[in-house]
């Protein structure tokens, strides 16, 4: 016998017995989509969560404004430039790949992101 649950959905649209079926799976993928974008900010280096409920007015909303700027440029940086794909796909995750900029900027001086990038592809290649 097939589960009975019971959801709510909020939607402007007239549903009727011909269009529940697909209002219903639109909703469940809706909800998908915004659960995995939330679940990379927490889990794959944005650390969404830890930088939240500080200040008195607007603090919180701009640390949010800019880890999903963040994001969104990594994203459009990762899917458009060459430069950042090749050692990202060397080195994994996202998270290793903001650990190993960090531990690299900690140490060492780079004149540019371009200089950065192309000693983590060349010492990634060779290793």
């Amino acid at each position: 016998m097939p589960k009975i649950s019971q959801n709510s959905f909020v939607t402007n649209h007239l549903i009727t017995l011909e269009n529940v079926a697909e209002i219903v799976k639109a909703g469940r993928a809706r909800w998908k989509i915004e659960n995995e974008n939330n679940n990379t900010l927490k889990t794959k280096g944005y650390h969404l969560e830890h930088n939240f409920g500080h200040g008195e007015k607007f603090l919180s909303s701009l640390l949010l404004t800019l880890n999903i700027l963040a994001f969104l440029f990594h994203t459009v940086m990762e899917m458009m430039d060459v430069r950042i794909q090749l050692p990202q796909k060397r080195l994994g995750p996202r998270t290793t790949f903001f650990d190993d900029i960090r531990a690299l900027t900690r140490y060492h001086y780079f004149k540019s992101w371009d200089y950065l990038r192309q000693f983590m592809y060349v010492k990634k290649t060779k290793a």
